[in-house]
């Protein structure tokens, strides 16, 4: 029998922020909270040990974010990450087609602009979903809220956490042609798969 690892509390100043950012369901980033992710970053297998023994598993991605993974995630959570979904895989075909490279989505504005462009392209698959202009940027508030984006000068900027939609995308897409690819056409790949999203 292994014998669990010794605690030490007092190198966790940020327990209780930490805490209550990723019970409420958001990811921390090291763009937009560069403190906590330092201390995170420190004292890694410390909170992971510390939340295991609390039931809840910290998951940290060395491109700059965490998150507290839920297995079963809420019907609401599961709507907000279906449209979620649906927002991101617009947005990098919209920027794929415009010889984007999806990899620096860091660097991305996306405006009113941006978003209109989005309805024009993906309309049906927006109007499924009961998202207008209006419920777009809705949900990109949202997303700012779950640690996904951030408001920028004119729009938002994505942030690390999208990476889990990236994976995600380019993970289907690849299973579906055989071979991952950069530039591939991700909208089918999303259609057919819901239950592996992002909780």
């Amino acid at each position: 029998m292994t014998q669990a690892a010794t605690l030490h509390l007092g190198r966790l100043p940020n327990l209780g922020p930490l805490f209550e950012l990723f019970n409420a369901g958001k990811h921390l980033n090291h763009i937009a909270e560069p403190a906590l992710w330092a201390e995170l970053e420190k004292e890694q297998e410390q909170y992971q040990e510390l939340f295991g023994r609390l039931g809840f598993t910290l998951r940290v991605d060395r491109r700059g974010f965490a998150w507290f993974h839920f297995d079963n995630a809420s019907s609401n959570v599961s709507r907000t990450t279906r449209q979620l979904a649906l927002l991101f895989m617009l947005l990098f075909e919209l920027k794929a087609d415009e010889g984007m490279h999806l990899h620096r989505f860091g660097d991305w504005i996306i405006d009113r602009a941006v978003l209109a462009k989005l309805l024009e392209r993906g309309h049906d698959l927006l109007l499924a979903e009961g998202l207008d202009e209006e419920s777009l940027v809705g949900l990109l508030d949202r997303a700012c809220a779950y640690g996904f984006a951030e408001s920028a000068a004119g729009g938002w900027r994505l942030l690390p956490a999208v990476w889990r939609y990236l994976d995600h995308f380019v993970k289907l897409a690849g299973e579906q042609d055989g071979e991952i690819e950069e530039g591939v056409d991700v909208s089918e790949a999303i259609e057919t798969s819901e239950e592996d999203e992002p909780a």
